[in-house]
């Protein structure tokens, strides 16, 4: 690597722009809330990048933990957020890593889906062509479900443990819960709210058994390869870049898969990492050290 362009971190290099590293990989993995959007609008500068970076040749696969399928999520980040087509060139989403394993009977058949009207349950349900045989799958109260599909809470602003009843007869009754979207929190401006993470940690927790299918858990990664193959590219892990804003996420998610990180401190992690335009640090080491991941370069904000 360039060390003159590197700050010091004993555990990660802050480096200035994605384009101080970028000629070093083929392929970007870019996780999407905290780093090209905030729920609300897109970030002007992390597009910018990406733009840059794919006019080099380079490869941008958006992997999201949105439980929403990956045409849905197209659909909200250009209409909604104002991300332009050319900043990526496919997705993969937890909710189509999580969908293929249901329609494959990974929780039974009669399923009880939480979320709100905003995850889209209908979508979530819609069949999946790329799959044989796929099973019939209806959603059903949960005293008739055999599993529970979670895209989120009912609420969420609510605390996790208005759940525990419906979690402790679920329980009871051997249920599987799918978790569409492994995140435990997400910014939404700067409103925080919970997500389907936290309801299957507060599962697994009390004795049942939840399934993952988002960062930081393989599934997603084998589904972006996959998009990144479809795109006529055999790209080796070490020229793929993984880049985001949680820590026990995408950072966890892309060193398990060996596979170097860029960390965005400016996202989740903005007030421990006493980012402002670049994290502190003194104040990130002492993060990594206590969350103990070492992502390869980290940065305030995606640029």
């Amino acid at each position: 690597m360039r060390p003159q362009l590197f700050k010091g971190c004993p555990m990660s290099q802050i480096i200035e722009n994605l384009a101080d590293i970028s000629s070093d990989y083929d392929a970007l993995f870019v996780d999407l809330w905290g780093c090209v959007h905030n729920g609300i609008t897109h970030y002007p500068d992390a597009v910018a990048a990406l733009q840059a970076y794919r006019k080099t040749g380079g490869k941008v696969v958006l992997v999201t933990n949105s439980p929403r399928p990956h045409g849905e999520v197209e659909r909200q980040i250009t209409n909604d957020f104002g991300v332009p087509r050319d900043a990526w060139d496919a997705i993969a989403t937890s909710g189509d890593s999580g969908r293929a394993a249901m329609f494959q009977g990974a929780v039974g058949r009669n399923v009880f889906i939480m979320g709100t009207s905003e995850d889209n349950q209908e979508a979530f349900l819609a069949p999946m062509a790329i799959l044989d045989n796929p099973e019939p799958i209806t959603s059903v109260p949960l005293a008739e479900a055999d599993g529970i599909v979670c895209l989120g809470p009912f609420d969420r602003h609510a605390d996790p443990e208005v759940n525990r009843a419906d979690f402790l007869f679920a329980r009871e009754k051997g249920m599987k819960l799918l978790c569409a979207n492994p995140d435990i929190i997400v910014d939404v401006g700067h409103s925080r709210e919970w997500c389907a993470g936290a309801l299957a940690a507060m599962y697994t927790e009390m004795g049942g058994e939840s399934l993952y299918f988002g960062k930081p858990h393989p599934p997603i990664y084998d589904l972006a390869r996959r998009r990144l193959f479809a795109l006529g590219v055999d790209v080796p892990d070490h020229r793929i870049l993984a880049i985001g804003d949680g820590i026990g996420t995408d950072v966890r998610g892309g060193q398990g898969e060996n596979i170097d990180c860029l960390f965005i401190t400016g996202g989740l992690a903005a007030r421990d990492t006493k980012t402002v335009a670049q994290p502190d640090a003194d104040a990130l080491t002492a993060y990594l050290a206590k969350e103990m991941q070492s992502p390869l370069f980290s940065i305030g904000f995606l640029r």
